[in-house]
């Protein structure tokens, strides 16, 4: 079997080798990856794959040896005329509509369908129910609704209910100096470093050493000194959970980066906003709560504070007591912002939503007044102001 699927990699062109299949099944010899499919995925994947272009090629094979996806030639496929697919209209139905429209009863239906109607359909349709076609209840198509369908045609996704999605992808090469798009965050926080010297002398001071032996009639003398460390200390607010779910695979870079960059890095989760607890923990959270005044005071006010997050919840959330969507909150968000911002002046707050969309969500304006402006997207350009603020606190900022 997973000969089988070694094969289909070398023959689909994935440079794989004996090597790293053997290094493979020596590994599920050691009882790695024993009963989930998503730990063998992961297993092999390590062990074959050696370079991120094929990464996606790879994703594609190993759904289709091992979950059953059907093959279908994606060149024959992608003959539908694009007029069959081009944006006209964009049908808005009703809560009430949608819930008369039933799905087709799984993946395996859908795909038979969609071949027959490859076979039958010879024309462009719009707003209906049956054909591939734009603004309709159909499962095959773009811009319309079904609660289960094959997304075809479509920039992006409206309601995500698309069980597949069946566009010829476009795929850009992948830097290869960048570690998944971290490296760039680590030198933009890299700018915040405070370095200082501290510890026993263990490096060279080479002016100084140069110095004292020209003093000393050309008898060498060296002279150590300590090392240059980086004191910076970091205080990280992150929220999760909710809307934050579209944004965890950029926040994690940037929580990866930061704990390779911060010697001194502490971390909190909240959400939505910030009240009278954090935790550290989200599987625990409320039974591991940590009181926010614990943090104040264990934390003096020379830390950096970062907060991350989305600023997306009700206006309710950051202006009124029990306005907290999880729980009865005795005091309003902008409370605990307030004290979070007296106590630490040096903080900012980094938003992973695109700035075009800010004007689009009432409390993001509202939490970006209240942090001075001192908020930024979380773009490497965003990263690069908010490090400067940090380092300066008067800077302002216009325009990001």
């Amino acid at each position: 079997m997973f000969l089988d699927f070694f094969l289909l990699l070398k023959n689909d062109g994935i440079p794989v080798t004996i090597r790293e299949y053997l290094t493979l099944l020596e590994a599920l010899d050691e009882g790695i990856a024993e009963y989930s499919v998503d730990d063998f995925y992961y297993l092999s994947r390590t062990s074959l794959i050696k370079h991120e272009h094929h990464l996606d090629r790879f994703d594609l094979l190993f759904g289709y040896f091992f979950e059953g996806v059907e093959k279908i030639d994606t060149e024959e496929f992608m003959k539908i005329p694009e007029d069959w697919l081009r944006k006209s209209f964009v049908n808005a139905l009703t809560d009430e509509e949608k819930e008369l429209i039933k799905g087709m009863g799984g993946l395996d239906k859908l795909l038979e369908r969609l071949k027959e109607l490859m076979k039958e359909q010879k024309k462009r349709h719009q707003g209906g129910n049956k054909w591939i076609g734009t603004g309709g209840t159909s499962p095959f198509g773009a811009y319309g609704y079904n609660p289960e369908g094959i997304r075809i045609g479509q920039d992006e996704s409206r309601h995500r209910r698309a069980v597949k999605v069946w566009d010829k992808r476009e795929f850009k090469d992948l830097d290869d100096g960048v570690e998944l798009q971290t490296r760039n965050m680590k030198m933009a926080l890299r700018r915040l470093r405070i370095l200082t010297r501290e510890g026993t002398s263990e490096e060279l001071d080479l002016d100084k050493t140069i110095d004292k032996t020209s003093r000393n009639a050309g008898y060498l003398e060296i002279e150590m000194v300590p090392a240059k460390k980086n004191n910076v200390k970091v205080l990280l607010f992150l929220d999760i959970g909710g809307s934050m779910d579209d944004h965890i695979e950029l926040c994690s870079r940037l929580f990866s980066a930061a704990r390779y960059e911060f010697k001194h890095l502490e971390y909190y989760y909240f959400h939505n906003c910030l009240y009278e607890f954090v935790w550290k923990n989200n599987k625990r959270r409320w039974q591991e709560a940590i009181p926010t005044f614990e943090v104040f005071n264990k934390y003096n006010s020379d830390y950096k504070v970062i907060i991350v997050g989305d600023a997306s919840m009700s206006p309710y959330e950051l202006l009124y007591q029990n306005g907290s969507v999880e729980h009865n909150n005795d005091e309003a968000g902008f409370v605990w912002l307030d004290r979070l911002k007296t106590r630490y002046p040096d903080i900012v707050w980094l938003n992973p939503v695109p700035v075009p969309q800010w004007k689009y969500t009432e409390s993001i304006g509202m939490v970006k007044q209240f942090m001075n402006d001192r908020m930024f997207p979380l773009t490497l350009s965003g990263l690069q102001k908010a490090i400067r603020a940090l380092k300066d606190r008067k800077v302002k900022f216009e325009g990001h």
